[in-house]
C-alpha cells in the first residue's frame, strides 16, 4: 500500500461528464480539502464546462489542455502533466471515478509517485476486452489501496482478482444522490416537454455515441434506420462524435427523422428521462439513471459492465438485422415495463454513497481502516 503519511490536500481528478457528475458531491463534501483538477478530456463546452455551472461545482484548481487527442496520447500526456504536478501538490490521496482515459492518466500518475490511489465506482466489469474502458477499470482496481464499489457484484469481482477486503468498501453509486437532487419539478419537466415539442410518454429520448454504434457506416445506418423506423417521436440528442460520422457517412436523411437537437444539460436530461415512455442509448450511466427514475431502458450494445439492471430496468441488443423490430417491440411492452419497474429498488443504493465514500477517503487519508 502506498503511504497515507503526506499531509497535501486530496487530488480529485476528472475530466468527462459522467464524473463530474458523480464527484460533484464528494467534492463539495470534500470541501476546502479537495484539489480538483480537470483534465480537459471532454472539451465541448456542452459536454462538460457548463456541467461544473450546473452542479454549482467551484471552477478546477488545475485544468489540463488534453482534449482531442488519441487515446494513447491522451494517456501519455496526461499521465505527465499529473506526474509533475503530484510532484509539486503532494497529495495525500488521489481520487478518481470510473473507467475514462483521464482515469488512466491519474492512477498511473499516483502509483508512479507512490500515492494512495482511490478508485470511486470499482469493481465493474464488462469481460469485453475490446471495450478501452475495461483495460482503464481493471488496471486501475488493481493499482488503488480504496476500491469503493457501488454493488455487491462489484465486491465479489474485486475479490475473485485477489484485491484484499481491507481494500475494498462497498458504498453504493453517487448517481442515486445526484439524480435525485437534480432531476427538475413535475413543473419544470411539462415546460421541457413543451420545449421539445412532445408529449408525456409519447416519445423515445435516444442517445447513441460509442465506436461500435457510430464508427462504421453499415452499423450507424443500422441504429438510426431502427430509431427512425418507431412509431412515435424520437428525441436525439447528438454528440459530437456522432454528427460527425453522420456527416462523413453521409446519413443525414435518416438524421432528419428524428428530431435531432444539440447536447442538453444534465438536469433537462434526467427530466426528459423521467417523462418518456423508453429511453434507447448506448452510455453506461443511463443504464443507472434509469433505475433512479424508474423508465424502461434500450441498451444498444455488444457487452455491459452493469449486470445488475440487466433484464430489469434495461434490455440489451446489438446493432444487427434485428434491431428494429427488438426496438419496436420494446416500445409496445414499455408502459407495462414502466408499471413493474415503479416499485422496484435500484440496485445501486440510497443517497448516501457520496457520504460513504468520503468517510472510507477520510479514513485511508489518516492511516486508519
Amino acid at each position: 500500500m502506498s503511504d497515507p503519511g503526506s499531509s497535501g490536500p486530496i487530488a480529485v481528478v476528472l475530466g468527462t461528464r459522467p464524473e463530474i457528475i458523480k464527484l460533484a458531491k464528494i467534492v463539495e463534501l470534500l470541501g476546502d480539502d479537495a484539489h480538483l483538477i480537470h483534465t480537459g478530456q471532454h472539451y465541448d463546452d456542452n459536454l462538460s464546462q457548463s456541467f461544473f455551472t450546473e452542479f454549482g461545482m467551484r471552477p478546477p484548481d488545475t485544468v489540463i489542455g488534453i482534449g482531442g487527442q488519441s487515446r494513447g496520447q491522451l494517456v501519455g500526456n496526461a499521465t505527465l502533466a499529473l506526474d509533475e504536478l503530484f510532484s509539486t501538490l503532494k497529495p495525500s490521496a488521489v481520487v478518481v471515478q470510473g473507467d475514462t482515459n483521464s482515469v488512466m492518466a491519474g492512477a498511473i500518475a499516483a502509483n508512479a509517485n507512490s500515492i494512495p490511489l482511490v478508485h470511486v465506482e470499482a469493481g465493474l466489469r464488462s469481460f469485453d476486452r475490446r471495450m478501452p474502458e475495461e483495460h482503464n477499470r481493471v488496471v486501475t482496481d488493481h493499482l488503488s489501496d480504496l476500491c469503493l464499489a457501488p454493488t455487491d457484484l462489484n465486491v465479489t469481482q474485486l475479490k475473485s482478482e485477489g484485491i484484499a477486503d481491507d481494500r475494498v468498501v462497498k458504498t453504493g453509486n453517487p448517481i442515486v444522490e445526484a439524480v435525485g437532487r437534480l432531476m427538475p419539478s413535475a413543473e419544470e419537466r411539462a415546460s421541457l416537454l413543451e420545449q421539445f415539442s412532445v408529449e408525456r410518454e409519447q416519445f423515445v429520448l435516444a442517445t447513441i455515441h460509442r465506436p461500435e454504434n457510430v464508427d462504421t457506416p453499415e452499423t450507424l445506418d443500422v441504429v438510426l434506420r431502427a430509431l427512425a423506423g418507431l412509431n412515435m417521436p424520437v428525441l436525439f440528442p447528438m454528440h459530437p462524435r456522432t454528427r460527425q460520422r453522420v456527416e462523413a457517412f453521409r446519413l443525414e436523411a435518416l438524421a432528419e427523422k428524428l428530431i435531432v437537437v444539440e447536447p442538453i444539460g444534465y438536469r433537462d436530461f434526467i427530466g426528459l428521462g423521467a417523462e418518456s415512455l423508453l429511453i434507447v442509448s448506448d452510455s453506461g450511466g443511463i443504464q443507472e439513471e434509469v433505475s433512479v427514475y424508474k423508465r424502461p431502458a434500450v441498451v444498444i450494445r455488444r457487452s455491459t459492465e452493469r449486470q445488475e439492471v440487466e433484464g430489469t430496468f434495461v434490455r440489451r441488443f446489438e446493432a444487427g438485422p434485428e434491431l428494429a423490430n427488438q426496438l419496436a417491440e420494446e416500445i409496445g411492452a414499455a408502459p407495462r415495463r414502466s408499471m413493474e419497474l415503479a416499485e422496484l429498488p435500484s440496485p445501486y443504493g440510497d443517497n448516501h454513497a457520496p457520504e460513504m465514500c468520503v468517510a472510507a477517503i477520510r479514513a485511508l487519508v489518516g492511516g486508519t481502516s
